[in-house]
């Protein structure tokens, strides 16, 4: 068997009610306690102006209380016994309640189920009346308690009622005080009936209206569809002192509808890098949207089309589903008007824009020349394309043809030297704005500076100034090492040249240079007689230019300029005094045997020696 269903208490009611109508709890109470005075009047059959209350008391066990009295105030003469009573009427009153109370009470000795519950509320009825006993005085309201099942069916009834119609009421307010804080935003509903007058269309708990006017074109919807509207205006409406609920109207066609389809699809303009300056819009028609960036490295025209157009075709497929697609036209805005003239004239190709002087009659008007074969494009289908352009710029634009511009003597500023005069006004206006903002901050760091030298100068103020003892230092001297430096030795030409040493930092050792002869003279004379004769057999028939070049020779004042080497510390003799009186003697004769043949063998010897060291 399945469990029987718990029994709602009354608190546990009056929240899924609230819940239910999306209300509050104390709407649902109020609503009830006006439900039971406006029956209890009615069942006092005296007229409308008697003066009850009713209360309904919850207490902490849940167990609740519901009260229902006519008040009428205490006099000496009583004038109206409808709305007034005496002194000893009001004791006589509350006496013979008091006893017909504890009479009931006592007739419920053992009550069950609901006599036990009705017991509950006559004790607690009771305790009421003896504590109005005591309230018995002259100006004083008495009130005269009825207990709730004396009341009539009727009377049940017409509580059920009027409770039904209170909070529907009271829903209707919380719907209007829900939507006046959404004017201007989108809202997406079901649709539930369509027609020739109009879309009912479901929306949370209320069903919203869209007329036909307020459609795009020729679009229709199906019941069950998903559709977008734009709340534009909330009303409310009172019928002779009745709310009847807000009045809440909803559209497609206009601009705003379309700027928040720009905020949904493009995300550089819902988080504001992009902005919308103004939009101009004939719904099924054409739009024009004026936008300008907020960062200059952001096109703008470019990021609300998108690549390949895509951004700008997922908010024109949301433009319903008429036959003909709605075209929309994306201006770079510009503060110069004759450039945002022409730009607000696409697709059309302006010439050049003449600015007429502004007056009372005609307002602000200006004159735009186009191409010959672009007048046409320039009006658009069913004019909307200038109607637009007015719109969009707040100018009232004539639109002339070149040829007929150049007949009538029209002057005009040219598109190009439209953009070069406002790109020179865009420089100007950065670098005004490069010097401010370069001056601005030198005088923010100079504030800064300043401060800072402030602050130094009061924490020297606060705190001790240390004084510290000088200390004479004692240089400390660094012994520089000693560098010997090793002059070379005189060498021949046959002997190995000793590489002279690097200097160190650190003093060095003694060093000992030994050197070694290569060839001795018997070998070297030997070796020249040899070339000689082969020189002497080959002749002179293979000269190459390389022999033909003759050694320098050193002259007498270089030999006797050049200083003679120091000889070496510990250093071997390379001659024995014996050899080198027989070179001397050689020397001496040298110029006697000299010939030209010993001096070609001799620079022959010299090149073979060059080419080996190569």
């Amino acid at each position: 068997m399945e469990e029987e269903k718990k029994e709602m208490t009354f608190s546990e009611l009056i929240d899924t009610i609230a819940e239910g109508k999306g209300i509050s709890r104390d709407s649902v109470l109020a609503a009830l306690k006006e439900a039971m005075e406006t029956s209890y009047i009615k069942f006092l059959k005296g007229g409308d102006d008697a003066i009850v209350e009713a209360k309904i008391i919850e207490e902490e066990d849940g167990s609740v209380h519901a009260t229902l009295c006519q008040k009428k105030k205490i006099v000496k003469e009583v004038e109206d016994d409808y709305l007034e009573i005496s002194k000893e009427d009001a004791k006589e009153d509350c006496l013979k309640t008091i006893e017909h109370l504890e009479e009931e009470i006592d007739y419920l000795k053992r009550p069950r189920g609901e006599e036990k519950k009705e017991k509950e509320d006559l004790k607690y009825l009771l305790a009421l009346v003896k504590a109005e006993k005591a309230n018995i005085k002259l100006n004083n309201f008495y009130s005269i308690y009825c207990p709730l099942n004396e009341l009539t069916k009727l009377t049940a009834v017409s509580i059920r009622t009027i409770l039904r119609n209170k909070i529907g009421e009271a829903e209707r307010v919380a719907l209007y005080d829900i939507y006046k804080d959404h004017i201007g935003e989108m809202l997406t509903g079901i649709v539930e009936r369509s027609d020739e007058k109009g879309v009912a269309i479901k929306v949370g708990r209320t069903v919203i209206e869209l007329n036909k006017k307020d459609m795009i074109g020729d679009e229709y919807f199906k019941p069950g569809e998903t559709i977008k509207v734009y709340i534009q205006e909330v009303k409310s409406v009172d019928v002779d002192g009745v709310k009847k609920g807000p009045q809440i109207e909803v559209t497609r066609s206009s601009e705003g509808f379309l700027k928040r389809l720009f905020e949904e699809e493009i995300h550089e303009i819902y988080e504001g890098i992009v902005i919308i300056k103004g939009i101009a819009r004939i719904a099924g028609l054409r739009s024009k949207v004026s936008v300008s960036s907020m960062k200059e490295d952001v096109d703008p025209t470019g990021a609300c089309i998108g690549q390949g157009g895509s951004r700008i075709q997922k908010i024109v497929a949301q433009l319903g589903n008429s036959h003909e697609k709605e075209k929309i036209d994306i201006i770079p805005w510009s503060d110069d008007p004759s450039l945002y003239i022409a730009e607000s004239l696409r697709p059309a190709q302006v010439v050049g824009v003449a600015i007429k002087p502004e007056s009372e009659e005609e307002g602000k008007s200006a004159i735009a020349i186009v191409k010959d074969d672009q007048y046409y494009v320039a009006l658009g289908k069913k004019n909307a394309n200038i109607r637009l352009a007015k719109r969009l710029t707040g100018y009232s634009i004539e639109i002339y043809e070149e040829a007929k511009a150049a007949e009538d003597g029209i002057e005009y500023e040219t598109i190009e030297d439209i953009r070069a005069r406002v790109e020179e006004d865009k420089r100007a206006k950065e670098r005004v704005n490069y010097a401010e903002r370069s001056l601005r901050l030198a005088e923010e760091r100079e504030a800064l500076r300043q401060a800072e030298e402030k602050e130094k100068a009061l924490q020297a103020e606060e705190e001790p100034i240390e004084v510290k003892e000088e200390v004479e230092e004692t240089p400390v001297v660094v012994a520089k090492p000693a560098v010997t430096k090793v002059k070379p030795a005189k060498i021949l030409d046959e002997v190995e040249p000793v590489a002279e040493p690097e200097p160190v930092k650190e003093p060095e050792p003694e060093v000992k240079v030994e050197v070694k002869t290569t060839t001795s003279l018997d070998e070297l004379e030997k070796s020249l007689n040899a070339k000689s004769e082969k020189k002497a057999e080959t002749g002179k028939k293979h000269v190459t230019k390389k022999e033909e070049k003759r050694p320098r020779k050193i002259s007498e004042k270089e030999i006797a300029h050049e200083k003679p080497l120091e000889p070496l510390a510990n250093a071997m003799p390379i001659y024995t005094e014996e050899e080198l009186a027989e070179v001397e003697a050689e020397e001496e004769n040298e110029a006697d045997y000299y010939s030209e043949e010993d001096e070609n063998l001799e620079y022959e010897y010299n090149d073979e020696y060059d080419d080996d060291a190569r």
